[in-house]
């Protein structure tokens, strides 16, 4: 990661506004720039059937300002997590790509769209960590180096600070937002405060004055936290030393391949024996003779095209592929970039709380980096555990005793990392005494 970049961008649209304040520090300055990768990109759909978290769907041809959101399952590759935002840009652009043809409305509960992001990988994206953390587990009840703020009125408020809505009741959803900006008048006080968010449909940026910010934080019990140790707030959960999210790649603009894409879009990673789907689109006119899929550079397959189409493909080996169309005159499209991977690993159909026990692990054309632990029984018990050198080197990860304090059902996931993307393997386990 380049810091000098990040914090470029965020100067130039901080300094725009500030009357008179005194600036942020490095890390506040760089979680509002990275916040701000995800809030002001603008995509266009190029077909009328991707969903929209509000209901309905996006519409074709519309410009839209910030990423969308999508849902709280993991099913989803999160945006900055999971694949990088280019990977989306590039299927926002192939009107047969799984924004348009697949939809996770009725198959989980507040889902929609494919690709997108949340409330909490939102802020967990500015705040550099390695996976997401719910929006219950950004607050001092279960973090260190976070406080609350005094007083709880935006007349304190800084950039980087967190706010936190409860839930409205037992069990239900919470909320997190990010303060990204705050101007201060030729005085030194505070005069207004931005704060943005992931919010049905895209990301949301308000500004408001203190007076209207105040209002806002009495309207449903808000709190405003602050950071104060960001490396103690993360923990383990830092990446620094992962691929995603890759913030050089999403703050640079990509450049969409306009002869074919991929039905995940550009750039992403695919599981064994999943189909994937190329559309050769030929949208400069220049026709086609071939589609031509490569793997570590070795031809696979040549696949005579004489016309624009889909082409479907199960790849059984793992590696690093790329697909470009052969046009008419004999020419090389630009290629397009996905990877085969294969996660392979065990876990024990029931385990006891009171006792340590391991997940392995062998996994091909890509590193596990974590697994993270979700008590189905308690909303709580959520613990993401990242794998040592020595863990890989063992391809075993032991979860110790007591970390997990209720009995019943057990979500594992398993997370692996390829430069191109991540996948996530889920398997359900039932704790005992």
């Amino acid at each position: 990661m380049k810091t000098p970049l990040i914090l470029i961008v965020f100067l130039s649209i901080y300094s725009s506004n500030t009357i008179s304040a005194e600036l942020p520090g490095v890390w506040e300055s760089e979680a509002a720039a990275r916040a701000k990768l995800l809030s002001e990109v603008k995509w266009t759909p190029v077909a009328e059937t991707m969903p929209n978290r509000k209901g309905g769907f996006f519409q074709k041809g519309t410009e839209y300002t910030g990423v969308p959101y999508s849902s709280v399952r993991s099913i989803g590759r999160y945006i900055g997590y999971d694949i990088s935002l280019r990977t989306f840009l590039a299927a926002v652009e192939n009107p047969r790509s799984v924004l348009y043809t697949e939809t996770l409305v009725g198959k989980l509960s507040n889902a929609a769209a494919f690709y997108g992001a949340v409330c909490s990988s939102y802020t967990s994206y500015a705040l550099l960590c390695g996976v997401p953390e719910v929006s219950r587990h950004h607050g001092p009840d279960f973090r260190e180096g976070v406080i609350p703020v005094a007083p709880q009125s935006g007349r304190a408020a800084r950039v980087g600070d967190i706010i936190f809505t409860p839930p409205a009741r037992k069990n239900g959803g919470s909320h997190i937002e990010i303060v990204t900006a705050v101007t201060h008048s030729s005085r030194g006080e505070v005069f207004s405060i931005l704060v943005e968010e992931s919010k049905p449909p895209t990301t949301i940026s308000t500004e408001r004055t203190v007076a209207e910010f105040d209002a806002h934080l009495a309207a449903k019990k808000r709190e405003l936290y602050r950071i104060t140790d960001l490396d103690q707030w993360r923990g383990s959960n830092r990446a620094e030393p992962l691929h995603f999210p890759n913030y050089e790649n999403d703050a640079a603009p990509p450049t969409i391949n306009r002869s074919l894409l991929l039905d995940l879009g550009d750039w992403v990673v695919y599981e064994k024996g999943q189909p994937v789907k190329f559309n050769v689109m030929d949208r400069d006119e220049r026709g086609t003779k071939a589609l031509v899929i490569r793997c570590d550079e070795n031809v696979v397959e040549e696949i005579t095209m004489t016309q624009p189409g889909v082409v479907e493909r199960i790849f059984t080996e793992c590696g690093d592929y790329t697909a470009a169309v052969t046009h008419a005159d004999g020419s090389q499209s630009e290629s397009c970039h996905f990877a085969v991977c294969d996660l392979n690993y065990e876990v024990p159909e029931s385990i006891s709380i009171s006792k340590e026990w391991s997940v392995s692990f062998k996994p091909e054309n890509m590193e596990i980096i974590a697994i993270n632990l979700q008590s189905i029984s308690d909303s709580y018990g959520r613990h993401p555990l990242f794998l040592t050198n020595a863990d890989r080197r063992a391809g075993s990860i032991t979860v110790p005793a007591n970390l997990l304090k209720k009995t019943g059902r057990l979500h594992v996931w398993l997370i692996g990392e390829h430069p191109l993307g991540r996948l996530k393997q889920l398997k359900t386990i039932t704790m005992v005494e």
